[in-house]
């Protein structure tokens, strides 16, 4: 067993290797970039070596600079988690050639896997059937948009060297082709350092189903059973269960047996994951092999009880698979969700910012929280933006579910828009209950998902209107302690008037609805009141926990009350209700993004510009592409009209909220 190893990766697959090899006896070495100096993985490891600035390119991607830091802290192996250089075979050799062990598999059965079209040739040749497509080298537009005219259309345009969705487009029209492809290359150049694409047929309504396979040095090679992964957005993963509903064991037997057959051809060693999609007919196709550890290998942990991670520790010291097909067990059912920081409203568009308020829900023996993130953490946009991954088990999938159900509403993030409602909304609707999951599930269920925010209750609201009057009584106390004669009348926060009743009026915002509460002070605490004539008499403390204990006319609770300036989340009943106090200093000091600008909706490097000065655009025209966390995000036209200027230029880095061009005014009589 090795001594020591260093792990290449960073968030919450960084710490999860920390954990297993802290359990085994092995010492562990972080890397960091200047953007994770405080990050958990960090903190957990025994040593930890930075490694260079924020972008990935530069710190995480630098393997040279890897295993330097290797070689200075006596690290026998290095350990590369998933995405970064954990399927690069180059990575893997200079490994190799510097004496270290590279925990994953060989560099030649990497590349073999690595190049899709030249994977799919290999599947065919041993076997295993494969998605119609185009998988040749020859790589010019002409090309590519003949062999998707011979595919016919819709095709998926992907990139040949990775996953993750990153460089995958969907493509209906020959005229929208050339644009997908485009953007295609750039993404995957981006995310893969490899703009090589291939063509395959679209399916209508597939599930996406993987195999975990495992194979040690001593010629064995077994699987770990399926997953299904169907439940994705922008061709990403975001709920996966194991094992996959419907599946017959005769099914479970043939698309297992067509995983090990894959991982044999290439002469596999240790973890990796061979993905399928089984179309309507139950005809499962090959679609690529992913040379490494799943974000999702979790699941599959939880119903057979093993660690996935020791297993790969183990098969790189040269020991056996520690368990034979026959002897592996299919327990229960789990599922994953994924809790990102991102707007399901905006497109899952990432958000970035500061982690004001996170707090998970306690780990138990059917709860497992996989997290490489705290409280503090600012979300950038360097890294994916994966917060973290809430994994249930049970005996079967509803009691699972019920599971899930329960862990999602006690998860608590304020700082950043996230998913959370959005899984809480998935994990409720009825068709996810019974099983009825494919690729197109997202799409096709879009408006129920996305639905409504929270409506704020009476109850939601008071506590809202409580923490505020508490938070400012604690203010003046503090202020009246640090004054010359903290016992002047004039500090005193009770609300005493000479004539008459002192009333505060508190103004509330969540998205159209306006709330107006007048509070009248009395002796031990307030009455609430509407001006629709609605009344209730509060009273409550700010515990040292950050915690809000109150009685709401007799009824006693415990809610979370997290502020941030203005905006005031209530966590009540499993559910986050976000209130915004109206300031009229602060709206009084305001001012409007002035008309006739296009604003960036998130931060993010600008990598293609489609517009110069004095162009005349149509509403929805593509003007400017930003890349953000990995992945484009293509800039349209809000409405016709011509472009007056082009604030940045390709390469520039910008922020949310910044005028990324400007449209002429519209003529007089326009």
């Amino acid at each position: 067993m090795f001594g020591k190893i260093l792990i290449a990766n960073r968030g919450e697959i960084a710490c999860r290797i920390i954990r297993t090899a802290r359990r085994l006896g092995i010492r562990t070495v972080a890397v960091y970039s200047d953007a994770d100096a405080a990050a958990p993985h960090v903190a957990a490891a025994d040593e930890a070596l930075r490694i260079g600035p924020a972008p990935a390119r530069e710190s995480y991607l630098n393997g040279a600079r890897i295993i330097e830091a290797a070689r200075q802290t006596g690290a026998e192996a290095i350990h590369p988690g998933y995405g970064f250089l954990a399927e690069n075979p180059d990575f893997a050799e200079a490994c190799a050639a510097a004496g270290l062990i590279f925990i994953g598999p060989p560099a030649e059965a990497i590349r073999a896997m690595g190049a899709k079209h030249e994977a799919k040739a290999l599947m065919e040749r041993a076997g295993v059937p494969v998605v119609p497509g185009y998988h040749g080298t020859v790589q010019d537009d002409g090309t590519l948009l003949a062999a998707a005219k011979e595919i016919g259309f819709p095709v998926l345009v992907k990139a040949s060297a990775g996953g993750g969705g990153k460089g995958m487009r969907r493509v209906d029209r020959a005229d929208a082709f050339a644009a997908a492809v485009a953007a295609a290359r750039r993404e995957a150049l981006s995310a893969f350092g490899d703009d090589r694409l291939l063509i395959e047929k679209y399916l209508s309504r597939p599930r996406h189903i993987e195999v975990q396979v495992f194979a040690d040095r001593h010629g064995n090679a077994i699987h770990l059973f399926e997953r299904d992964c169907s439940v994705q957005r922008r061709h990403q993963k975001v709920v996966e269960e194991a094992p996959a509903v419907g599946l017959t064991p005769g099914q479970r037997a043939e698309i297992g047996a067509a995983a090990v057959a894959a991982a044999r051809a290439v002469g596999y060693v240790g973890a990796g994951t061979v993905e399928f999609v089984l179309d309507e007919s139950g005809r499962f196709h090959f679609i690529e092999m992913n040379t490494r550890l799943q974000v999702e290998h979790p699941v599959t942990e939880m119903v057979t009880g093993q660690d996935l991670v020791e297993w790969q520790i183990r098969i790189a010291c040269g020991a056996p698979l520690p368990l034979t097909q026959e002897r592996l067990v299919l327990s229960g059912h789990a599922i994953e969700a994924r809790l990102y920081a991102e707007d399901p409203a905006r497109g899952f568009l990432p958000s970035m910012g500061r982690l004001v308020h996170f707090r998970m829900p306690a780990e138990g023996f059917n709860l497992r929280i996989d997290s490489g993130v705290r409280q503090g953490d600012v979300v950038s946009i360097h890294y994916d933006s994966l917060l973290a991954k809430i994994i249930v088990w049970d005996e079967n999938r509803p009691a699972a579910l019920r599971h899930l159900r329960t862990a999602l509403a006690s998860c608590q993030v304020v700082g950043v828009a996230t998913n959370l409602d959005w899984l809480t909304a998935l994990a409720h609707h009825p068709a996810f209950a019974a099983g009825a999951v494919d690729t197109g599930f997202v799409e096709r269920h879009e408006a129920e998902l996305s639905g409504l925010p929270t409506q704020p209750s009476d109850r939601a609201l008071a506590l809202a209107c409580l923490h505020v009057l508490l938070s400012r009584a604690a203010t003046a106390g503090d202020a009246a302690m640090r004054s010359a004669d903290p016992w002047s009348p004039w500090w005193s926060a009770t609300g005493w008037r000479l004539n008459g009743d002192a009333e505060s009026v508190l103004r509330f915002r969540q998205g159209t609805t306006e709330r107006t509460v007048i509070a009248v002070a009395q002796e031990d605490g307030f009455r609430l009141a509407s001006p629709e004539g609605g009344q209730m008499i509060v009273r409550g403390e700010l515990a040292a926990d950050g915690e809000l204990r109150a009685d709401l006319d007799g009824r006693r609770l415990t809610a979370r009350v997290v502020r941030q300036q203005n905006e005031i989340t209530v966590f009540l009943d499993g559910a986050g209700v976000r209130f915004e106090l109206e300031d009229p200093l602060a709206l009084a000091a305001s001012t409007e993004v002035p008309p006739g600008r296009l604003t960036a909706p998130m931060p993010g490097r600008v990598v293609e510009i489609m517009v110069k000065p004095g162009d005349a655009v149509k509403r929805g025209a593509a003007l400017i592409v930003l890349e953000a966390m990995k992945m484009e995000h293509t800039i349209a036209a809000p409405a016709d009209g011509a472009v007056a200027a082009v604030h940045y230029t390709i390469g520039d880095l910008v922020e949310e909220g910044a005028a990324l061009l400007s449209f002429a005014a519209p003529e007089a009589g326009a």
